[in-house]
């Protein structure tokens, strides 16, 4: 096997010194245009590649940049990975996504590599509320943003006004008529789960609904299996007092839901309707359009990572910031028309 070339190599094929070669590849302006050119000829006929790593960890901090997310089968991560990459290319720096799945054991994985890794700051979607891994890297300076989820004033994060998307969904099915409805999504340690729902729940009562007008069913995920669960759940109660229409704590979920009233020929959203959370591209490309709670999900990457940069570069002047955006409501043929 033949051994790479190393900066060793390259000097003595240019007849150059090690210290010309590092100022080629760093500081070019120091170096003369005739012996610049006979250094990056050398560096092409040997094949030499810079040990990017290397170099890094000799500076103290990578170009690395960690996005812990919760599922990353879920558009709407995907979508946030898009937006913060975005920010993350025109200041030079390399994105890695990594998925927890819901785990924290996998999500303490991730984040010890990162952190070996000497990864310049992570955007993460954490899966508890507390988390003592988080603190322990700020601690050794190493930047976190929290990303779908709100910290207090010492922390930067980016969120959605999620219990203003529960108000959202639950006040159109109530101004379509519905006085039955099912709040679909868990598990309960998610905290969007929980803000949705109590949106859900302060709609019911601004309406003066009885608390017993919205029936929580908890799902184990908040995936399209799970949703479908719960459809048949829905789907084999007495038709009497059966929900007349769902709120599903995300797309997926509403996506399922669908799926079995499909199965089991029940229309929607003429024996029941259906709204989502999200506004991923399935959505409004399903069989029955979702009418959807949007979340400005490329906007939560971009504004994340402008964070994390400017914490980064400069600490000790940075300001730390909460940001919190907005959901709107987008209607579509799953709840009907007025």
């Amino acid at each position: 096997m033949i051994e790479p070339a190393n900066v060793l190599d390259v000097a003595a094929h240019a007849g150059v010194s090690v210290g010309t070669v590092s100022n080629v590849m760093n500081r070019p302006e120091r170096v003369s245009p005739a012996t610049r050119e006979r250094v990056l000829a050398s560096i092409s006929a040997l094949g030499y590649v810079r040990n990017e790593a290397a170099r890094q960890l000799r500076a103290g901090k990578s170009r690395t940049i960690g996005l812990v997310v919760l599922d990353i089968g879920n558009p709407f991560f995907t979508d946030l990975a898009a937006g913060a990459e975005v920010t993350a290319t025109k200041h030079g720096l390399t994105l890695i996504l990594c998925s927890s799945n819901d785990d924290v054991h996998r999500e303490s994985h991730y984040l010890s590599l990162l952190q070996e890794q000497r990864a310049f700051g992570i955007l993460i979607t954490p899966v508890a509320r507390t988390n003592t891994a988080i603190q322990q890297l700020r601690r050794r300076g190493t930047p976190v943003v929290l990303v779908d989820r709100t910290a207090g004033r010492r922390q930067c994060s980016v969120s959605v006004n999620d219990r203003l998307g529960g108000e959202l969904a639950i006040d159109h099915l109530v101004s379509r008529g519905h006085r039955r409805i099912a709040f679909v999504g868990g598990p309960m340690s998610i905290n969007q789960v929980v803000e949705r729902l109590a949106g859900a729940r302060a709609a019911l009562r601004a309406a003066d609904l009885p608390d017993d007008a919205l029936t929580v069913m908890e799902t184990p995920a908040l995936n399209v299996a799970a949703g479908r669960s719960m459809g048949a759940e829905i789907v084999a109660l007495p038709a009497p007092g059966r929900p007349t229409a769902v709120f599903c704590a995300n797309d997926l979920l509403a996506l399922g839901v669908l799926q079995e009233m499909t199965r089991s020929r029940l229309q929607v959203p003429g024996d029941i309707a259906i709204v989502g959370y999200d506004d991923i591209d399935f959505a409004a490309a399903a069989a029955v359009p979702l009418t959807s709670v949007r979340q400005p999900r490329a906007q939560l990457g971009l504004a994340a990572m402008d964070l994390l940069i400017e914490e980064g570069l400069a600490p000790d002047e940075h300001q730390h910031r909460q940001v919190v955006f907005e959901p709107e409501l987008v209607i579509r043929d799953s709840t009907g028309h007025p």
